[in-house]
């Protein structure tokens, strides 16, 4: 009885709606993952010289060098053999290639840098959200009051600087309050001999500005966003009869105008997890932070093609995986939505 049980339920779960849209997806994910390698690796074959150009103007190498360096990483080969002799390797073994510059593999310098980025984007995206939501619906409530005009001031304020120009604008602050907030990098020197309760508070000491760095042009957005929808929601028949009846106006608010105004957000979240891994590049390189940002530069100012080639895979990956993940969140939040009419 049990066994049949079990069997009935396992039945359903390879069967229901969900399940049978995540399969799709998936192979359609094979597919989107194949035609970007190739669009990635014919882009980087485009582009003028190679990382051996470079060495074999130091007159400190040899010929000899860049000849046994050209086969060690297949580059004497050509490009369509160089094309798919990597791709076999990535099918066969899980190798993404060895780095030009590091002489490491490509999957153990991305595992490496992969932590540092993700903390930091986490971070940035938990505090957007954790600000910009209150913030937008405060707006809406408010609107065309001072208070209204106010929270639209700051988000176009912040949405006119560019990453960069904030970013500089912190280190100036960190620089002439220093040694209240640190001016760069991870860590403390002393890191290492901390408790681990000291080693947490270090590293959140250390990631206050970046996270700010990141997260003042998101946020921005993702306010006049929050307000806008909310505004169009709240100006539903229904919400107006929901007053009506008599209900309380938090309820009227938070229950049945974000419940349905929620839906464009969650697919925002979608596509800025699918960016977590790309969207600190300005604040790595200006905090000195260790993370992807840093590494895929160097690579590209080197045309280290494998760790480019690695990184724009990743990148893609992550977008799938974000709209996947944008989907079955709003199937959750609304479950009159339909999967298969998700295009």
């Amino acid at each position: 009885m049990n066994r049949e049980l079990n069997y009935q339920r396992l039945k359903q779960l390879i069967t229901s709606e969900t399940s049978a849209y995540i399969l799709k997806r998936l192979l359609q994910a094979v597919l989107t993952l194949f035609l970007a390698s190739v669009l990635c690796f014919t882009v980087i074959q485009l582009a003028p010289g190679n990382y051996l150009d470079t060495l074999s103007r130091n007159p400190q190498i040899s010929q000899e060098t860049i000849q046994q360096l050209e086969q060690q990483f297949g580059l004497d080969k050509p490009p369509l053999e160089q094309y798919l002799r990597w791709l076999g390797e990535i099918i066969t073994s899980g190798n993404f290639g060895r780095s030009f510059v590091f002489q490491q593999p490509v999957a153990d310098l991305l595992w490496e840098r992969i932590p540092a980025t993700l903390l930091l984007s986490i971070s940035s995206l938990i505090m957007t959200w954790a600000i910009a939501i209150p913030l937008g619906i405060i707006a809406a409530v408010n609107q065309n009051r001072f208070l209204d005009r106010f929270l639209q001031l700051i988000s176009y304020t912040g949405q006119g600087f560019p990453s960069f120009i904030t970013a500089l604008l912190l280190l100036f602050l960190a620089q002439n309050l220093s040694p209240l907030l640190p001016i760069g990098g991870m860590q403390s020197i002393d890191y290492y001999d901390l408790s681990f309760v000291g080693k947490v508070l270090d590293r959140g000491w250390h990631m206050i500005l970046p996270t700010i760095a990141l997260s003042i042009t998101s946020f921005a957005g993702l306010q006049r966003l929050t307000r806008g929808q909310l505004l169009d929601v709240l100006r539903q028949n229904y919400i107006q009869t929901a007053r009506a009846k008599g209900l309380p106006e938090n309820r009227v608010i938070y229950v049945h105008a974000l419940r349905n105004a929620i839906n464009p957000l969650v697919t925002l979240l979608g596509f800025e997890f699918a960016s977590l891994l790309s969207g600190s590049f300005i604040a790595e390189y200006f905090f000195n932070w260790p993370g992807l940002g840093s590494l895929i530069l160097e690579a590209v100012k080197n045309q280290d093609w494998y760790l480019v080639m690695a990184s724009l895979m990743m990148g893609a990956l992550m977008l799938i995986v974000g709209n996947l993940l944008a989907d079955l969140l709003l199937k959750a939040v609304d479950p009159r939505i339909k999967l298969e009419n998700l295009k």
